[in-house]
């Protein structure tokens, strides 16, 4: 069974219950907005940063801050910081 759609709004229940396959058809979209690309390319994300290490003090209320910021979402606090460094320095250039 193919399922014709056309410009009329469909529910959520019209959706789940559709069954086979949809049939697109070149109605107008209507007004389209372009982005400008914000997503890395493949190259940069294949590529790995160079780093330099270096050991530095910091307050224990900034430690503790970007322990529990990266415990929350699954990543290392080191990594957020030198993130967060990057940023600034990119903004700043």
């Amino acid at each position: 069974m193919n399922t014709h759609v056309s410009s009329e709004k469909l529910t959520l229940d019209d959706i789940k219950y559709m069954k086979g396959k949809i049939k697109y058809t070149d109605e107008p979209i209507g007004k389209v907005k372009v982005i400008k690309d914000f997503l890395p390319s493949p190259e940069e994300l294949a590529l790995k940063e160079e780093t330099v290490k270096v050991t530095m003090l910091l307050s224990k209320a900034s430690v503790d801050f970007f322990k529990n910021k990266a415990k929350k979402y699954n990543t290392q606090y080191q990594k957020m910081i030198r993130r967060l460094l990057d940023e600034y320095t990119n903004l700043q250039s």
